[in-house]
């Protein structure tokens, strides 16, 4: 690996880890197209820590409030009048489905489910579910409405995102929309929803790379896709934020199944 790679797939990581696209599929696919090595997983984690680090800076000051109301919840009467300790439990709920998922079919996510013929077909179905949710959405609720049904309803299609090509962010967005939520509502529930689920997968991976013994130029090439990443997360969500309040999400749909068709004609 270069350092070049590390620049440019950090910046793939940062880029696709939160708009609706896919960072899992674009990780797989840049390599392959560019007839670059396989960057490992010991970078795939050093660019994923990055994008968890950006998350949680943008949204520092409402990783602050959930936690205090999620301490108010565990006194007596604690829920009453507590909106932040309401939506700390339902991002808690929404973690347990993908949490369950991912340690039940960790192994085959880590191998079948990264051919490209798999990511084109999650590319074109969620690309055109998302067209079908922007569409057909209520687009009505803010993410004060949210209840645990909900959460739950997000967190199972959540589950969807462990399959390279789908997209965390773009399913859960998707469920958001069917649910009613605003293009806006849902993606502030979809991002907080990546805190509790990056932390989980960097303690899994961490573990992973502690076996790994990485030599002092892989560290090297792993902290700066963590920087790169990091500083294009924390971008990209600024950016989405903003265009949410006035703009669909039809772009990224039609970008996706663009992505699909071209994966199956490089294919036949």
């Amino acid at each position: 690996m270069e350092l070049f790679h590390s620049i440019i797939l950090g910046i793939v990581q940062g880029l696709t880890e939160f708009l609706p696209i896919s960072s899992s599929a674009h990780l797989i696919l840049v390599p392959k197209l560019l007839g670059w090595s396989d960057q490992g997983l010991m970078f795939d984690i050093a660019a994923n820590t990055g994008s968890l680090l950006a998350v949680l800076a943008y949204f520092r000051h409402d990783v602050i409030r959930l936690t205090v109301g999620f301490v108010r919840t565990l006194r007596p009467g604690g829920f009453s009048d507590n909106p932040d300790g309401h939506l700390a439990w339902a991002l808690g709920w929404a973690t347990i489905p993908i949490g369950l998922a991912g340690l039940t079919f960790k192994h085959h996510i880590e191998t079948l489910a990264r051919d490209p013929a798999v990511i084109g077909t999650t590319a074109l179905f969620f690309g055109a579910l998302l067209w079908l949710a922007d569409w057909r959405g209520r687009r009505m609720r803010g993410i004060d409405s949210l209840t645990w049904k909900d959460a739950v309803l997000i967190g199972v299609a959540q589950m969807f995102a462990l399959i390279p090509g789908t997209s965390r962010s773009g399913v859960t967005m998707t469920a958001a929309l069917f649910a009613g939520f605003t293009r806006e509502a849902g993606a502030r529930f979809s991002f907080l929803m990546a805190i509790p689920v990056g932390v989980l997968a960097a303690i899994l991976e961490f573990r992973d790379l502690y076996h790994m013994s990485p030599n002092l130029s892989e560290w090297l090439f792993m902290g700066l896709g963590l920087v790169v990443s990091g500083i294009s997360a924390f971008a990209v969500i600024h950016w989405l934020m903003r265009w949410l309040r006035h703009q669909s999400l039809v772009p990224f749909a039609i970008y996706r199944i663009i992505l699909g068709l071209v994966i199956f004609w490089i294919l036949l």
